[in-house]
């Protein structure tokens, strides 16, 4: 388990770069960052596959590419119906040793491709899929997700309370399928993310990861604040970092050694500005019961705090 003692230390990080300079994100993206760290455990031989999102423009207009993997872009709602049919293909061609990546938003996740996303989980499909979940359809505007927060500011959430909806329960939606692994991770706690991507590779069947990345222009934030709020959504426990194999193993992977509050979190981000005390009281206390359930699940098994586990026999 990773301490938050820990957060400074660069060590573990493989210097092995697969992004280049030269991609076209905006400065403080969390999303560029986190692709950065996933592909430091992922490492070679890798293919993704994205949907319509902020990844499709961020390794920069073709011939050109920031990337040096394999990139296939797909439509928005196909993404793991087009994983499952890359690594299909790969394995008629005795290429089964590639690892296919499927790298969506949170609308192409939560919302435009949670069907494909449920296909491909409930056939155990040999892939990784990750959502990397900046809260709204950043790509297009700052509207509105199911990954979308309640009190939230979109351009489709207008109004003084914003968003009244509560954001999606997508972590428990992936854990109802029992696939092999369910994981958060930030880039704000990079040996913990790479960590988890390193496991993933090694586990065969579906895997599932989606990463907390911050958005300066949707989140009304500076952009050099970006890892500081993605590590206080941790410190005040809005985002959990853990695992869990086959639908029923639990593991905490970071554990605070000091709790904030969420209004800590809420107050660096302009999109929250509208919410009152009463909101964020309302807020605290969603923040915590949902924590508790998860927390209870820890506690329960003697696993969720001992050794590191191996990965299932392929």
């Amino acid at each position: 388990m990773y301490s938050l003692n820990q957060r400074f230390d660069n060590s573990g990080i493989p210097e092995e770069e697969f992004m280049t300079s030269g991609h076209v994100a905006c400065s403080g993206c969390g999303a560029s960052l986190s692709m950065r760290l996933a592909l430091k455990g992922l490492g070679m031989p890798t293919v993704l596959v994205m949907p319509a999102c902020c990844w499709t423009i961020i390794p920069g207009p073709w011939p050109f590419t920031a990337m040096n993997v394999p990139l296939f872009q797909t439509a928005f709602e196909t993404t793991g119906a087009t994983i499952s049919g890359v690594k299909a293909a790969y394995r008629k061609r005795g290429m089964d040793d590639i690892c296919v990546v499927g790298w969506a938003g949170d609308g192409g996740t939560y919302d435009i491709g949670i069907q494909a996303l449920s296909g491909a989980a409930e056939r155990n499909e040999d892939v990784i899929y990750v959502c990397y979940d900046n809260e709204a359809y950043m790509n297009t505007g700052v509207q509105r997700s199911g990954g979308t927060p309640y009190g939230a500011w979109t351009t489709t959430t207008p109004g003084s309370r914003a968003k009244v909806e509560p954001k999606k329960d997508l972590d428990e939606i992936m854990i109802a399928h029992r696939i092999p692994y369910v994981a958060t991770a930030t880039a704000a706690y990079p040996q913990d993310l790479i960590a988890k991507f390193r496991k993933a590779r090694s586990i065969r069947g579906m895997r599932f990861i989606r990463l907390l990345a911050a958005c300066p222009a949707g989140w009304r934030t500076p952009d050099n604040l970006s890892v500081e709020i993605m590590r206080k959504a941790v410190q005040c426990r809005l985002f959990p970092l853990f695992e869990v194999e086959g639908g029923f193993r639990f593991r905490q992977t970071v554990d605070p050694d000091e709790v904030i509050p969420v209004r800590d979190y809420l107050r660096m981000q302009g999109r929250f500005k509208q919410m009152t005390e009463e909101d964020m009281e309302f807020y605290q206390k969603e923040v915590d019961a949902r924590y508790e359930r998860f927390h209870a699940r820890f506690e329960d098994r003697a696993y969720a705090r001992g050794p590191e586990p191996s990965s299932p026999a392929d």
